[in-house]
């Protein structure tokens, strides 16, 4: 019986195994296919022979996308705006996380349930424009920044993971005499340091992946995310006729070469946080 038993572990690993290999395969699939096409020639990518591997490889893509000084401009900005609003959008969940976290919060209750409702009732795109508009946010920074500075979801998780740290540490700080503000910096932010990384990894590609609140709110192109920039260069119909004439372009080389140079620094960021990743959320989500 015991042997049966491993036999059968061992066949549901060797399934599971190669179900995994499968559904990575199929997944790198896209992702290899826009990798080879930007180091691809024009001959290769029109007679039709790029699949998951570059043919008659070169680098003039590249050339050409990091000549551009407007995707270049778009891209720094992004990291940049990312940056900042992956930081904004941390501190206001965790300000609004740790005070509903006590049981004893006055007005708890009534607080979670409206945050509780604003994950079931959108009010839809004409009034959150109206309202950014009031608020003078139009064709500003700011549009991209604070009407997602929080996250009632991600609230939700980081306030089950503080409520899950043991009490007793909080009552000692509190004997020592540790207001609530330097509980929250000594003890809760570093017991929850997973759950923070998670979160932000949620919010960072969020907002490096956003462009529908550029498209409504952003007219100058100087406030343009490289997303934007992106689906503006993949949208018009092709490089012009002279350049494709006279270069070993066209335009999916150019297309390609962007978006492998956009997924960059997702990529980068990813292997670092992966790690904070499974155990921040089972954290936020499970315990409490």
């Amino acid at each position: 019986m015991h042997e049966m038993n491993n036999l059968k572990n061992r066949m549901f690993q060797i399934v599971l195994g190669v179900l995994f290999v499968l559904v990575t395969v199929i997944t790198l699939v896209p992702i290899l296919r826009v990798i080879s096409m930007s180091f691809s020639s024009k001959g290769a990518i029109l007679s039709g022979k790029v699949f998951i591997y570059p043919v008659e490889f070169t680098l003039q893509a590249y050339e050409r996308v990091l000549i551009n000084g407007s995707f270049i401009r778009s891209f720094l900005y992004t990291i940049v705006l990312t940056l900042g609003s992956t930081f904004i959008c941390m501190v206001m969940t965790i300000l609004a996380a740790y005070p509903l976290s006590k049981k004893n919060l006055k007005g708890g209750g009534i607080l979670m349930t409206l945050f509780v409702l604003t994950m079931y009732f959108n009010p839809g795109t004409i009034p959150t424009y109206l309202n950014i508009k009031e608020l003078g946010l139009i064709d500003t920074v700011w549009a991209l920044i604070v009407p997602g500075a929080l996250s009632a979801y991600n609230m939700i998780i980081m306030m089950t993971s503080f409520a899950s740290i043991d009490q007793s540490l909080f009552e000692a700080a509190y004997i020592d005499g540790c207001t609530e503000v330097k509980t929250l910096i000594k003890i809760a932010i570093p017991l929850t340091g997973s759950t923070i990384a998670a979160l932000s990894l949620f919010y960072a590609v969020g907002r490096w992946n956003g462009v529908s609140d550029v498209l409504y709110y952003i007219n100058s192109s100087k406030l343009y995310t490289v997303q934007m920039v992106l689906k503006q260069m993949i949208e018009s119909i092709a490089i012009s006729l002279v350049e494709g004439s006279t270069t070993n372009l066209v335009a999916d080389n150019i297309k390609s070469a962007s978006i492998v140079v956009s997924m960059l620094p997702m990529l980068i960021a990813y292997p670092f946080i992966q790690r904070y990743f499974t155990k921040g959320i089972m954290l936020g989500a499970l315990k409490g």
